[in-house]
């Protein structure tokens, strides 16, 4: 039987970060679940496809083929045979998928996706619903969080260090507002599982939050 991990929370928590971490040390396989939903976010975009258009989204998602792979050691998303990790960290996607994400057909054919992968291998993933809908019978769930100031505050140094100019109020609003619409979805919202660990990481360091999580896997 896989053994396997599922971080829940919300964005900008360092989810992605502190998960491939622990995968490096625990030497499992990382999936990058909101990467697979970016992916499909970046397949609406290019296809021209209205955010708030269900049904238009529902059609095209069974057009698109979204797997992972390793390339030198890093994991690389594939859209349609094409690898887009380029592509997959910009507003304009992230947007997009917290829009596309609620949809029953979205969520329907990345879950099934994931689950396979899970029960074939060790693996860890992190994203809105895994420890409640994707990975319900991990070994180890965390609900990892940080205040939305502490998160704002992550991204504006993270963007400004790419030389991008931001403004820290409107990255915080948009913060908010998609931890609303995660929270209030009407499919698979975003919840803190009832066996979960929750982990504050406002005024934790990443090396404290990995060997937090790290020392609940030994157990």
């Amino acid at each position: 039987m896989s053994f396997n991990i599922a971080i829940d929370g919300p964005a900008g928590a360092g989810k992605s970060t502190i998960a491939k971490a622990i995968a490096k040390k625990l030497q499992i396989i990382y999936v990058d679940t909101g990467a697979m939903y970016r992916a499909m976010a970046l397949f609406m975009i290019r296809e021209g496809v209205d955010a708030n258009d269900a049904a238009a989204i529902s059609d095209k998602c069974v057009e698109a083929d979204i797997t992972i792979g390793y390339e030198n050691g890093e994991q690389v998303v594939y859209l349609n045979g094409e690898n887009v990790n380029a592509y997959l960290r910009t507003e304009e996607v992230g947007n997009m998928a917290s829009a596309t994400s609620v949809q029953p057909a979205v969520r329907k054919k990345l879950v099934e996706l994931q689950q396979a992968l899970a029960a074939k291998n060790d693996c860890i993933m992190d994203g809105r619903d895994i420890g409640t809908c994707v990975l319900p019978d991990a070994q180890v769930k965390v609900y990892l969080t940080a205040s939305s100031e502490v998160r704002a505050k992550r991204r504006f140094d993270e963007l400004t260090a790419k030389g991008l100019e931001c403004d820290f109020d409107k990255i915080k609003a948009d913060i908010d507002e998609r931890d609303y619409r995660d929270m209030n979805r009407a499919h698979s919202p975003l919840k803190q599982a009832e066996d979960a660990v929750l982990v504050d990481s406002s005024y934790m360091t990443i090396d404290e939050v990995i060997e937090k999580i790290v020392g609940m896997c030994r157990k």
